[in-house]
């Protein structure tokens, strides 16, 4: 077997902490306590990025896995739930669509529900794609249960900071060990250049067999020392910074994220239990530093609980996430951007993968291809995803315009053709966003089809009438019977307010 190395992985070492580190610690402690020594190296006078609120369904499966109860996890990180994600005035200014978590319609195996629906609309059908998703319609509302037939399908959101902190008492708790320190120098292998240690400002020696590198946009580890190198994206996103900002809360918490599209990028809006994250992300080039600032304060419409802060961001991925013995996560591997809420849920992706192919025995070549080449889809399939939201559009702004016009990555070209010539959409085995997520916002952004499946059109018209209600129908009755959302927290998951105070004490095993 082709190896990089012959000796034995015993020894795990995480350098930096924030969330994507005491992912990788929660997870590996969970899957292989005992078998592996965890140490994770982190800095309380580095800050983190922090603005990674909002996820999207996966995240519960690997809770799951961890065996993370919903209602104490809620109750740690002020969570609240996450059906959807409304677009506001990214077509052209004044509209607004929402790309639900849900499933949308009856599929049959020859054709999706979207076909069906279409061809309503060519027989003088009135209504909204969304009226057939429950997820939609509920957020529609602001109301939530998870009570429901059949059952939503939703993610959170959370405050970032506390949610490491909840990982970090699970971690300790299987054993992992963490060192406080900066880390002043990265010790490599003279014969291949591995990395052996890393030395702490304090003369600290943490020795290890394998490095997990969550230093976020540095890349200590992965880029500094190894050298692996990073693919650009800027040419097709152009957002390359954010200011974000913490508020007081004005109003309970809506069940979606709000994604609003202005001149020169756009701004979330994400509500917890006890305060609101927002932020605005935008092009250098289309609008300064002061300007977003400003403009952020200016339209959060409450005030601020802290200074907003500036993160700029270089979108792209890392050419090898796994060189040598290091993998990197979180930031350190690649970022998109925020805009559809992958960033937690790519770093989870990113561990599980790491958990299936451990090399326990020592690093065969053949793993490391396995793990860079999957990656490297993972990351070009978001990224399409997420190009789409800034191309398809109908706006007058320099900025828009040039998303419009531009070239764009054949992969989506070639998406983009299949749908507008018989919307046609689908979805990889591994792909994150699925058939629903594609049809949603290509409908949403204004892309129409030309043509649909011809199935649809065999269907008579009573038939097509009973299909559209038997969906919509049970739909309305549920929503009719879900609460507000904040109803529906006060009575499952109500963080007690001492979780976000500033006495809470640090984390412990």
């Amino acid at each position: 077997m082709d190896k990089l190395d012959k000796g034995q992985i015993r020894k795990v070492v995480i350098a930096g902490g924030g969330t994507a580190g005491w992912i990788a610690a929660c997870a590996l402690s969970h899957q292989f306590r005992g078998r592996l020594e965890i140490t994770l190296v982190e800095s309380e006078q580095i800050g983190t990025v922090g603005v990674g609120e909002s996820t999207v369904p996966p995240i519960r499966t690997f809770h799951r896995f961890l065996q993370i109860d919903e209602q104490e996890f809620l109750r740690a990180v002020a969570g609240t739930f996450k059906l959807s994600i409304s677009f506001e005035n990214w077509r052209r200014p004044g509209e607004r669509y929402i790309h639900p978590f849900g499933i949308t319609g009856q599929s049959t195996l020859a054709c999706g529900f979207h076909h069906f629906w279409l061809d309503s609309l060519r027989r003088g059908m009135q209504s909204e794609l969304g009226d057939f998703c429950l997820e939609t319609v509920a957020s529609r509302g602001d109301q939530f249960s998870l009570q429901t037939q059949p059952q939503v399908n939703y993610a959170y959101h959370f405050d970032a900071s506390l949610y490491a902190r909840f990982l970090r008492r699970i971690s300790e708790g299987y054993g992992v060990k963490r060192i406080e320190g900066k880390i002043h120098e990265v010790r490599q292998r003279a014969e291949d250049g591995f990395v052996e240690a890393l030395v702490l400002e304090d003369g600290q020696v943490i020795e290890g067999d394998l490095f997990v590198d969550c230093t976020g946009f540095r890349g200590l580890l992965i880029e500094q020392t190894l050298k692996s190198g990073y693919e650009d994206w800027n040419h097709w996103l152009p957002s390359d910074r954010a200011v974000a900002v913490q508020t007081e809360s004005i109003g309970p918490p809506v069940p979606y994220t709000r994604a609003i599209a202005h001149e020169a990028g756009w701004r979330w809006h994400i509500a917890l239990q006890h305060r609101v994250g927002c932020g605005l992300v935008f092009s250098s080039r289309h609008m300064s530093d002061d300007e977003a600032r400003a403009k952020l304060l200016r339209e959060v419409g409450a005030k601020p609980i802290k200074e907003p802060w500036l993160v700029p961001f270089r979108t792209g991925r890392r050419l090898k996430a796994w060189n040598k013995n290091v993998v990197s996560l979180g930031l350190a591997s690649g970022f998109i951007e925020p805009l559809e809420s992958t960033s937690i849920h790519l770093t989870i992706s990113a561990v599980v993968r790491l958990i299936q192919l451990f090399p326990f025995d020592g690093i065969p070549s053949s793993l490391v291809d396995l793990y860079n080449d999957v990656s490297r889809a993972e990351m070009e399939h978001v990224r399409d995803f997420i190009i789409l939201h800034y191309h398809a559009n109908q706006r007058d702004e320099p900025m828009w315009k040039e998303c419009r016009e531009m070239e764009l990555p054949e992969s989506l070209a070639m998406r983009l053709r299949a749908w507008r010539e018989r919307a046609h959409a689908w979805q990889g085995a591994d792909e994150l966003f699925r058939v629903d997520s594609w049809t949603h916002v290509l409908l949403g952004q204004g892309i129409k089809p030309e043509q649909h499946h011809p199935l649809a059109r065999a269907l008579p018209y009573q038939d097509m009438r009973k299909l559209l209600d038997s969906i919509r129908q049970p739909i309305e009755r549920t929503v009719a019977q879900m609460p507000p959302q904040q109803e529906f927290i006060e009575r499952y998951c109500k963080a007690a307010p001492e979780v976000w105070g500033t006495r809470m004490p640090a984390a412990t095993a």
